[in-house]
């Protein structure tokens, strides 16, 4: 952001505190005398048997993941009722169905949606100046893995379609501007959803078969591994260095948040198409005459 000409500052927090969050905000008033947007990003995750996990686990990834929100929402919304503006927060696309080996994680990112929707619905009924958008990821290509506590006996790694980061920085951003109830980052999160939602018992049998084997690797899990449930990470890494191809843009993201464009493009492209065939056919049939 400062390379690029912008203003930024930077404050350390432990976002299961509120304290910590409300810290936060003073300083980005102190600074920017307000905000007008306000994004709960913070996350880790849990890799393992929900029954492996151990309560203390459970209970720390709730802190961050759900608590967190919450006392990042709670002191935006504080704030914003005066100024208006926009809430952002990040759930996941395992917020609409879960998987197995990350049921820690899918429990925690529900309770978002669950708290995100409640939010959006009392805030508009009160009239508040306020926007409350719930970001969908599919898969993204940043050190997610590699923060994650792991109880694996192996390496675990995303599942594809993989993503990068890019395509939900650009999702929250649009968000921030353009009021959206909800967005997913990927069409491999909302094809998740929509199978979860009209084919639950069918999507149970193919997440057995295939979610199992493609979250681990080959690679044994370090004994010195370290994740990011209890400590922050000390890396400064944007990619997670996934092996597979990684998403750079999502066509289905796009579309959704620029529906009028897009089907202009698809008008226009179905008008081309059609000119084309129109006079391909007239070639064809001046030349049999």
């Amino acid at each position: 952001i400062t390379v690029a000409g912008g203003q930024a500052i930077y404050v350390v927090a432990d976002v299961g505190q509120e304290a910590d969050v409300r810290r936060i905000a003073e300083a980005a008033i102190q600074k920017f005398s307000g905000f007008d947007t306000w994004v709960n990003n913070a996350g880790v995750s849990i890799y393992g048997r929900v029954l492996d996990v151990s309560m203390d686990d459970h209970r720390q990834l709730f802190e961050t993941n759900y608590w967190g929100l919450v006392h990042g929402s709670r002191v935006a919304a504080t704030h914003l009722r005066k100024r208006g503006g926009a809430i952002i927060n990040v759930g996941s696309s395992l917020s609409d169905r879960a998987i197995p080996l990350q049921g820690t994680y899918c429990a925690s990112k529900h309770a978002v949606k669950g708290y995100t929707d409640a939010l959006r619905m009392e805030l508009e009924e009160e009239g508040a100046p306020i926007s409350v958008t719930l970001i969908k990821p599919s898969a993204i290509d940043t050190p997610y893995k590699d923060h994650a506590k792991n109880y694996l006996s192996v390496e675990p790694q995303n599942p594809p379609p993989v993503y990068a980061p890019e395509t939900v920085a650009e999702a929250i951003l649009y968000s921030a501007e353009h009021p959206e109830r909800d967005v997913f980052v990927g069409a491999g999160g909302k094809a998740i959803s929509v199978s979860g939602e009209y084919a639950p018992r069918l999507t149970d049998k193919v997440m057995k078969a295939a979610l199992f084997d493609i979250q681990q690797t080959e690679q044994p899990s370090s004994e010195d591994r370290k994740d990011g449930l209890y400590h922050a990470s000390e890396d400064l890494r944007e990619r997670g260095g996934y092996d597979g191809h990684v998403a750079e843009s999502s066509l289905y993201t796009k579309a959704t948040l620029h529906p009028l464009i897009t089907g202009a493009l698809l008008l226009g492209s179905g008008l081309a198409l059609a000119a084309w065939w129109h006079t391909n056919s007239d070639s064809n049939g001046q030349s049999k005459g």
